[in-house]
C-alpha cells in the first residue's frame, strides 16, 4: 500500500516485548507495481518479521492485525548512510592515501580501515537513527 509520503504494509502482531513489537509482515500484490520496489526488502519475501517500537498511543496485543508505515525520504536515506557513504570514503581514502604513500597494500588496507570510525560513529549514534528510521503502527483497517 502506498500512501502520500509513507510506505505501508499490512501484518500481525506476532510478540510484544516492552516496548517492542513484534509485527509479521505479509506480501501483498501492490508491491509487484511500487516504484520504490528495488530498495525495499520487504518485496523481496513472502513473510518478514521486523520490529517496531511501540509509542503506546494504540495499546496492540498478539494477533492484531496492523498497518506498518515507513517514510519514503527515510529510504534513501538510509541508502546514503549505509551505502554511497562509506563507498565514498573507502574510495577518497584508497586514492589520497595512494597518492601520497604509492603504495598499494598501505592505501588498501587504510581505505578498509576508514571504515572502522565510521561504523563506530553509526554505533554511538544508534539511538538517534532508530528515531530517525522508524516504522510507526497503526491498528488496520482490513480487520
Amino acid at each position: 500500500m502506498e500512501h502520500t509520503g509513507h510506505i505501508e504494509h499490512e501484518g500481525v502482531v506476532s510478540k510484544i516485548d516492552g516496548e517492542k513489537v513484534i509485527v509479521n509482515l505479509t506480501n501483498v500484490s501492490n508491491c509487484s507495481s511500487c516504484h520504490v520496489q528495488g530498495m525495499c526488502s520487504v518485496s523481496d519475501v513472502d513473510k518478514k518479521e521486523i520490529e517496531v517500537i511501540n509509542d503506546r498511543i494504540n495499546p496492540f496485543k498478539s494477533g492484531d492485525k496492523v498497518e506498518v508505515s515507513f517514510s519514503k525520504t527515510s529510504g534513501p536515506k538510509a541508502l546514503f548512510l549505509g551505502y554511497v557513504l562509506p563507498f565514498l570514503f573507502v574510495l577518497l581514502t584508497l586514492l589520497v592515501t595512494f597518492q601520497f604513500t604509492g603504495d598499494e597494500a598501505v592505501s588498501g588496507l587504510s581505505s578498509l580501515a576508514i571504515l572502522i570510525p565510521y561504523y563506530l560513529g553509526l554505533f554511538m549514534f544508534r539511538s538517534k537513527l532508530k528515531r530517525e528510521f522508524a516504522f510507526r503502527l497503526k491498528a488496520s483497517m482490513n480487520k
